[in-house]
């Protein structure tokens, strides 16, 4: 292609002519603006299934599903004429004013449908943040509905992710996102990840998970359990570092949660549509909430949808308000979302796709990472169907990590995107999450690749020694 490419419009439009109107008008979430202007932005102008082209026509491997999110790959014709359809007979009405439409109607059943325990009832938003922003303000107006306005503070977890809104970045333990819009607000609080190799990787993993799990109990005792409204958690915690808890962990969470009167909320937004294996992480795990967020699978990033599904018990009580609930979005329900996410959870149904994840390509890809557990920059392998990590580490056993300033994991990313396979850095792991329709020939890629980079950066270390 020769920095060119050729989709319809873009012709003759060369990569340089795209970094030059990205560096003077685009601003791009959780980046240097300045590191990205010196060495020029990365233009991807197609895909097809598990590929990426760029505007200088290299074909990458996306090992990580867009942002852990396009679950059916890339490129669905049917999920394209689902939203052309929808655009050419309603392309957009609003659900205020006690309006709706059939593809917004159709959805919340089918969600519905196949969400775990009582979880029957749908409010549309458009991002996981906002899904998450939306489940905070849920929350609250339970609570003052059911005469508790004193339950007002949030628990998350130390590296837990949950957005970018105010509210959402609070409810995060990503210390990093908080300085710069002076976060966390007041009312939101944060307790330990279930994180073992950083803890406590002397303690047998069950054990450790029941230990972990107590910490929430000892910060509800701390604030008093009339204070506490809920506790949200990513069943693996996905931005954080695929923190993968013992088994133990999540029936010992919601024990304390029911035990104190504490609402437990699970933050579907990266698990859910089948990439632990299950249509969603909380069944994986072993857990039941009373509130759930769901975001990018839904609609494998065809388009932006969310969503908070309400249990029975704060539904019931929101119903019965006779009270407006004053919350919502000009997109919330959005006819083409709603119909895209329809045909994204046909195909992962038709196709049998989540059953794969959980007998066949899950599997093989956990397999094939744990053969490199043994590798000596390596402190540990973990993930659980399609999510996995390779945490780097000095020394293993004492679970020493590298300097930061060194940047290994951005080095090992960075090799492999040079080889062709997309993968992300958070700190020194190297973490991926495949579409999950990969096939264990291109599992064996990403795997060949990330030993490589691995090789590659320990020969670097040991010239510079």
């Amino acid at each position: 292609m020769g920095g060119q490419v050729t989709n319809t419009g873009l012709e003759n439009k060369t990569t340089a002519y795209w970094q030059a109107l990205d560096r003077a008008h685009h601003v791009h979430p959780f980046t240097n603006h300045a590191e990205l202007a010196a060495q020029g932005v990365r233009v991807i102008t197609r895909a097809e299934g598990v590929y990426l082209w760029d505007s200088d026509g290299n074909r990458l491997l996306d090992g990580l599903a867009g942002l852990w999110s396009v679950n059916v790959g890339y490129g669905r014709k049917e999920i394209a004429d689902a939203a052309y359809r929808q655009l050419l007979d309603l392309p957009y009405y609003n659900t205020f004013f006690q309006s709706t439409n059939p593809p917004a109607v159709e959805l919340a059943a089918k969600l519905a449908e196949i969400t775990p325990g009582s979880l029957k009832h749908v409010f549309f938003a458009n991002s996981g943040s906002e899904a998450n922003d939306s489940v905070v303000k849920i929350v609250r107006y339970y609570w003052n509905l059911c005469g508790r306005p004193e339950k007002k503070t949030i628990i998350g977890r130390r590296h837990g992710y949950h957005g970018v809104t105010l509210a959402a970045a609070s409810l995060s333990g990503l210390s990093f996102m908080h300085p710069q819009a002076d976060l966390p607000l007041p009312g939101f609080e944060h307790v330990d990840a279930p994180y073992w190799f950083d803890h406590e990787g002397d303690m047998d993993p069950d054990a450790f998970g029941l230990h972990a799990a107590r910490a929430l109990e000892e910060k509800i005792l701390a604030l008093g359990p009339d204070r506490v409204a809920a506790f949200i958690g990513e069943p693996i915690q996905g931005a954080g570092g695929v923190i993968v808890p013992p088994a133990s962990y999540w029936p010992e969470v919601q024990r304390i949660c029911a035990k104190y009167d504490v609402l437990l909320i699970s933050d579907e937004v990266i698990c859910g549509f089948g990439r632990t294996g299950a249509w969603f992480g909380c069944e994986t795990l072993g857990f039941t909430p009373d509130l759930m967020t769901i975001a990018k699978g839904v609609s494998s990033s065809y388009v932006p949808l969310s969503a908070v599904l309400l249990g029975e018990r704060v539904a019931d009580v929101l119903s019965a308000a006779d009270d407006e609930f004053a919350h919502g979005f000009t997109y919330s329900g959005h006819p083409v979302a709603c119909a895209v996410a329809l045909e994204n959870i046909r195909i992962l149904e038709h196709e049998g796709i989540v059953d794969s994840v959980r007998h066949k390509t899950g599997p093989y890809l956990q397999a094939r990472l744990r053969e490199l557990a043994d590798h000596p920059l390596v402190g540990e392998v973990r993930g659980v169907g399609m999510i996995g990590a390779i945490e780097l580490a000095a020394d293993k056993a004492s679970r020493t990590r590298f300097d930061p300033d060194l940047k290994l994991g951005v080095r090992c990313r960075d090799h492999c995107i040079e080889k062709g396979v997309i993968v992300r850095a958070v700190r020194d792991i190297m973490v991926l999450a495949p579409p999950l329709i990969v096939t264990e020939e291109q599992i064996d890629r990403i795997v060949e690749t990330a030993q490589s980079a691995l090789d590659t950066v320990a020969r670097d270390l040991q010239q510079a020694a």
